[in-house]
């Protein structure tokens, strides 16, 4: 199999929205849970999106990571490589995405990395650097409280300088607004002074259509889902997309199967959709206090939800409001304290699954993750859109046989993304 472009997403959430977006601006995608070991047949494809779960861990074990993603990539034929970060540039101090973007772009040769979060569908634009969500400055919005990687710096500049061991320029909004040409010039002209990675400015689509051609000239890019959207364009415009293959279609044929949602996110978005949610189906609160305690409320929940999923979906949630995680990491620590609500979210989709449910719905990026992991997932084929961003997923080579996944990021979806999203799983 040949692939015309590759990524490693940072996260599980975060790679099945790019893979959404990939899919819908033309190119035939898969994604994969980490990199596939060599007996799993992947369909024919465009592009390959290698979900990771890099994005909080040790910087030095996320560059392992990428590093081998890359070269599994590069071996396949891919030209170039987008490393798929947060659209809020989750992060802290010692990375994770200055780090990555420089040993990935070490790894190919050297040379300067576009670097945008971008995504004006979803309301992220950057401005002289600076990256907005709906308008607010990010440090000035409700999603600077990211409960692992709180960002307080919405001047990504700076952010990016303090993370990365090269120097950090800008492109500003007049200069992409300008076309490629101008864009090529100030690069070269910050690729003399010694920078080596550049943010660059998007507030429109076609911003993001100017940063993809010029990204796609070069071997390593780092950003969200709205570069791999001008990446995608720029690969159907130079007529390198051959017809054929897989489809949107075949993600979802009919499986069968109870259905359940399960939610670690603590975002406004998702506590919302979980209030709605609760006019129509069960929903089981857990008590994020007594899930650090012990194993009781796992065993509760799988009872509880026993009782119930014959009847229609069920929904059991870890979420909780921002106060009570403050007081969580306060008095655990905020890794524990993250680390025990993933691993028993994990156990309650694993027995979910166990019980007969193929069709799931998990809300978070880190309780995703943990979930597909438990679960041994080791690819997906990609789906229409439930939601911006978050696409149908239908398993490949999963033991369990086929499954319908949709694996939303906290802040994603309208308030009735729930019952939207099992509405699409057949």
């Amino acid at each position: 199999m040949a692939i015309l472009l590759g990524s490693i997403a940072d996260d599980y959430t975060g790679a099945s929205d790019l893979a959404n977006t990939l899919t819908k601006n033309g190119l035939r995608t898969v994604q994969t849970v980490g990199i596939p070991d060599p007996s799993l047949a992947l369909p024919d494809v465009d592009a390959v999106v290698i979900s990771l779960k890099i994005r909080s861990v040790p910087a030095s074990d996320a560059v392992a990571a990428a590093a081998s993603a890359e070269r599994w990539l590069r071996q396949r034929g891919a030209g170039h490589v987008l490393y798929k970060i947060c659209s809020t540039f989750d992060s802290t101090d010692a990375g994770n995405i200055g780090p990555v973007t420089d040993a990935l772009s070490d790894a190919a040769g050297g040379g300067i990395v576009l670097v945008t979060p971008a995504f004006p569908e979803t309301g992220r634009t950057v401005y002289l650097g600076h990256l907005f969500v709906g308008g607010q400055p990010l440090n000035e919005s409700p999603l600077k409280d990211h409960p692992l990687n709180p960002m307080y710096d919405a001047n990504l500049v700076r952010v990016l300088t303090r993370q990365s061991r090269n120097a950090v320029g800008l492109i500003d909004l007049t200069t992409i607004a300008a076309g490629p040409g101008a864009v090529k010039v100030r690069l070269d002209a910050l690729r003399m002074a010694g920078v080596t990675a550049v943010i660059a400015d998007a507030i429109f689509e076609r911003d993001l259509e100017t940063l993809g051609e010029i990204a796609l000239e070069t071997p390593v890019s780092t950003g969200a889902s709205g570069l791999g959207l001008g990446l995608a364009r720029a690969l159907v415009r130079s007529g390198r997309i051959s017809s054929g293959g897989a489809t949107t279609e075949d993600a979802i044929r009919p499986v069968g199967g109870l259905s359940a949602i399960v939610a670690g996110s603590c975002s406004k978005a998702t506590l919302h959709q979980l209030d709605v949610a609760e006019r129509s189906m069960p929903v089981l609160r857990l008590d994020p206090e007594r899930l650090l305690a012990g194993p009781d409320e796992i065993a509760a929940a799988i009872s509880w939800a026993g009782e119930r999923i014959s009847a229609g979906p069920v929904v059991i949630a870890a979420s909780a409001a921002p106060e009570t995680v403050s007081r969580l990491q306060s008095l655990h620590g905020r890794e524990a304290s993250g680390h025990a609500i993933e691993t028993a979210t994990s156990i309650i989709a694993t027995e979910l699954v166990e019980r007969g449910v193929r069709r799931l719905v998990v809300a978070g990026g880190e309780t995703s993750g943990a979930a597909v992991d438990r679960l041994a997932i080791p690819a997906f084929l990609i789906g229409p859109e439930i939601a911006p961003g978050v696409p149908v997923l239908r398993t490949v080579g999963n033991a369990q046989g086929d499954m319908l996944l949709a694996l939303k990021s906290g802040n994603f979806g309208g308030e009735d993304f729930f019952t939207a999203a099992l509405a699409m799983m057949h």
